[in-house]
C-alpha cells in the first residue's frame, strides 16, 4: 500500500547531469567522469588486488551456538567500526550515549511509521496506516496499523507512539531530535490503541515529512513503552540481553551475536509483517556486519566476493573494484560516475561559541585559503562536484538555488583567494610570524580538521592548502571526532548536512539557536551559532507551507540564506556521491537507477525496503 507525495524529488544524479554539473568544477571533472585518461596510482595494494574469485567464498565464522546458514542466505556487509572493531557493542539503544550509529546499531530491526523513497518518490505506510492534519497544521492524527508487534510479541500500539514522544520532552536536549519534539509538539493524546492525535503549539505543516517519514537519515525512532517506562536513565540504557530478548524490534531482523569483530544479525520468522499477510519474509536469513578496516581491505573483499556491500567507496577506488569484478554494480550500474548525490553536502563546519572560528573574517579567511578545485583535481581526480550552498542538488531545492545567483555574486563561497584571505585575517587583528604562520595574542590559527574515514581523500589536501595559507593546520581522525564536534571541544571540522530534501528550511534550521549549548555539553547540530534576527526568520519559515511558488516563504528563504552567506556559518566544500558498491554474486534485486525503488545506503532508514527487496541467486 502506498501514496505518491506532493513533494516531487529526484535526488538522483544522472551521467549527463553528472557532466553538467561536474562542468562547474572544470574539463578535468569531465575527463575523469567519461573514463578519459588513466586513473592516478594509489597508495596500498588496490591496483593490484586480486582478481575476482570464481563466487565459492565461504560466510564468515560466527559464534558458537548459532544454527549454520549458507554464504547464498547470508548477506556480508562492510560499515561502521574504528580500526577494524566495532566499539559500541551492547548498545542497541539508539539514544544510549557513545551508540555510533542509532537506529543502525543492528541494520534491519528499526521501522517507521511511513517510509519513504525518494527516488521512487513515493510515501509507504508502515507501522502506521494513515496521517492527516487538521485545517490549519495545528493537529496531527495518525492511525497505526494493527497487527504490528514487537520481537516479545507485545503489541505495537499508539501508546509507544505518544511514550517516545514524551521520552524525548524529558531528556532534551541530550535524545535527538528532542529539542524539536521539546518546541514544536505541545501535547499526545491516545484515543485507543490505534489512533492518536499529535498537537502542536503552532502550525508545523512539515512535521509529518520531516519526523514520521522514514528516509536517509531522519524520522523519529520508536521505543516499546513496555520497557523503558521503567528505565531511569535511557542515555546509559545499552537494551542488549540476549536472555531477555534483548533489543525489542518490531522489524524483520535482530542480533543474536555481537563483538568487536562482527555482529550477527538473523531473520526472525514470526515477523508481524508475515503473521499478517501484509509483507512476505526477506529471502536473507543472516545478516553479518563487519567493521571498515580501511578502503584497501574492504576493495579487496568486494573484489573477491567475501561482501555483499559496504560503506561508499573514494572516487579514486570505485571504478577499479568495479574493473576487477564484473559482479560489482554501482547505483549507476558499472558506468561513471558511479554513484548518485546523497542529501549530505560536505562543510567545513565551524565552532561560533569560542576559538578563532567564532568570528567571521577567520571562517571567510578558511574559505577564501581552501583552493576546492585543486582539491576536486588532487584528491578525486577530478570526479566530484563543487557546491556553494549546503543544500544537495535535488529537483525541489534547485528553484531556491537558483533564486541565490545574486547573493552568490556577492558572496562567492568558493572563490580561491589569498589577498582577501589576508585582508579577512588582517581585519580580525591577524599577523604572519616568521614562519608564515597567522598569530594573534601571540597564539596560531590553530586548524586541526577534525574528520571521519570516509574524509581522508579531501581532508589532508584541505588541511595542506590552509597549511600554505598560514593556518597550524593538520587533518585528524580520532576516534571520537563525533563527540568533539557535538560538545564542542572541535573547533573546526569536515561533515555533511543530513537536512533538506525539498525545503531548505530542514538545513537552514540546523542554525537555530534552539541547539546552541556551551561547550562541554552535547548539542545535535553543532555550530554553536546564535542570532535572533536569523531565529526569527526560521521560525516564521516553520510555520508556513513550504513553496517556491510562495514569494513570502521565498522572501524568508533569501533573507535566512543572505544571513548565511554574510556570517558564512559553515563554508561548502563538495556534493556528496554515494559510490557504494553492490555485489551481485549471491544478491540481485539491488536499488539503482534502472531499478530505482530506494538509494542503496544500507544504513538509512530505508535500509528494510533494501532487505525485503533482495532476491538469492541460489
Amino acid at each position: 500500500m502506498s501514496e505518491k507525495n506532493p513533494l516531487k524529488i529526484n535526488p538522483e544524479v544522472n551521467r549527463r547531469d553528472f557532466l553538467r554539473l561536474s562542468g562547474l568544477a572544470g574539463a578535468g571533472a569531465l575527463l575523469a567522469a567519461c573514463g578519459g585518461g588513466s586513473p592516478a596510482d594509489t597508495t596500498g595494494s588496490d591496483a593490484a588486488a586480486p582478481a575476482a574469485s570464481s563466487g565459492d567464498a565461504a560466510a564468515p565464522a560466527v559464534a558458537e551456538g548459532l544454527s549454520d546458514v549458507a554464504r547464498e542466505r547470508t548477506l556480508i556487509l562492510m560499515w561502521a567500526g574504528t580500526d577494524g572493531q566495532f566499539t559500541d557493542v551492547g548498545l542497541a539503544n539508539g539514544y544510549a550515549t557513545g551508540s555510533k550509529n542509532g537506529h543502525r546499531a543492528v541494520v534491519g530491526s528499526f521501522e517507521p511509521l511511513f517510509y519513504y523513497s525518494a527516488f521512487a518518490d513515493e510515501v509507504i505506510p508502515w507501522l502506521a496506516t494513515d496521517a492527516q492534519y487538521n485545517d490549519d497544521f495545528t493537529e496531527l492524527t495518525v492511525t497505526i496499523r494493527e497487527g504490528v508487534e514487537w520481537s516479545d510479541g507485545e503489541p505495537f500500539t499508539a501508546n509507544d507512539v505518544a511514550f517516545t514522544f514524551q521520552m524525548l520532552k524529558d531528556n532534551e536536549p541530550f535524545l535527538r531530535d528532542s529539542t524539536i519534539v521539546r518546541d514544536w509538539v505541545e501535547s499526545v493524546e491516545v484515543a485507543d490503541d490505534l489512533n492518536l492525535v499529535i498537537k502542536f503549539f503552532e502550525p508545523r505543516p512539515r512535521f509529518l515529512f520531516d519526523k514520521l517519514y522514514g528516509k536517509f537519515d531522519t524520522g523519529i525512532w520508536w521505543v516499546p513503552e513496555h520497557i523503558f517506562k521503567d528505565v531511569d536513565e535511557v542515555q546509559g540504557f545499552g537494551f542488549y540481553d540476549l536472555e531477555k530478548g534483548w533489543p525489542v524490534v518490531t522489524g524483520p531482523f535482530n542480533v543474536v551475536a555481537w563483538t568487536p569483530q562482527q555482529q550477527v544479525i538473523d531473520r526472525r520468522d514470526d515477523w508481524w509483517a508475515s503473521k499478517i499477510g501484509f509483507a512476505e519474509l526477506p529471502e536473507i536469513e543472516r545478516i553479518i556486519v563487519i567493521p571498515v578496516a580501511g578502503e584497501e581491505r574492504m576493495s579487496q573483499m568486494m573484489i573477491n566476493n567475501e561482501i555483499d556491500s559496504s560503506l561508499d567507496l573514494r572516487a579514486t577506488t570505485i571504478s577499479q573494484v568495479v574493473a576487477q569484478n564484473p559482479a560489482v554494480i554501482t547505483h549507476t550500474e558499472r558506468e561513471a560516475p558511479y554513484g548518485y548525490i546523497d542529501w549530505w553536502p560536505t562543510s567545513f563546519w565551524f565552532n561560533h561559541a569560542e576559538g578563532p572560528y567564532a568570528d567571521a573574517n577567520v571562517r571567510w579567511a578558511v574559505s577564501y585559503t581552501v583552493d576546492r578545485q585543486q582539491m576536486l583535481d588532487v584528491a578525486l581526480e577530478g570526479s566530484g562536484i563543487l557546491t556553494q550552498l549546503p543544500f544537495p542538488y535535488y529537483a525541489p531545492l534547485m528553484p531556491y538555488i537558483e533564486a541565490t545567483a545574486p547573493l552568490l555574486e556577492q558572496y562567492n563561497t568558493n572563490e580561491h583567494n589569498l589577498d582577501k584571505a589576508t585582508e579577512r585575517m588582517t581585519t580580525a587583528g591577524y599577523e604572519k610570524d616568521g614562519e608564515g604562520f597567522w598569530v594573534k595574542d601571540g597564539e596560531r590559527a590553530a586548524a586541526s580538521i577534525h574528520g571521519f574515514g570516509i574524509f581522508n581523500d579531501i581532508g589532508p589536501v584541505l588541511a595542506e592548502q590552509l597549511r600554505r595559507g598560514g593556518f597550524e593546520a593538520e587533518y585528524v581522525t580520532p576516534a571520537d571526532s563525533g563527540t568533539r564536534m557535538s560538545d564542542g571541544t572541535a573547533k573546526i571540522w569536515l561533515n555533511g548536512h543530513g537536512g533538506s530534501i525539498a525545503d531548505p528550511f530542514d538545513t537552514l534550521q540546523m542554525y537555530h539557536s534552539r541547539y546552541f549549548r556551551p561547550v562541554g555539553e552535547p548539542t545535535q547540530y553543532n555550530s554553536r551559532y546564535q542570532n535572533p534576527e536569523y531565529d526569527a526568520l526560521i521560525d516564521e519559515m516553520a510555520a508556513r507551507q513550504p513553496s517556491p511558488d510562495d514569494p513570502a516563504y521565498m522572501d524568508l528563504y533569501l533573507a535566512a540564506v543572505e544571513i548565511y552567506l554574510r556570517d558564512l556559518i559553515d563554508a561548502p566544500v563538495q556534493q556528496w556521491l554515494h559510490r557504494i558498491p553492490m555485489n551481485t554474486t549471491y544478491w540481485t534485486n539491488w536499488p539503482t537507477e534502472n531499478n530505482n525503488y530506494v538509494n542503496g545506503a544500507f544504513w538509512h532508514e530505508t535500509v528494510g525496503l533494501i532487505f525485503n527487496n533482495l532476491k538469492a541467486v541460489g
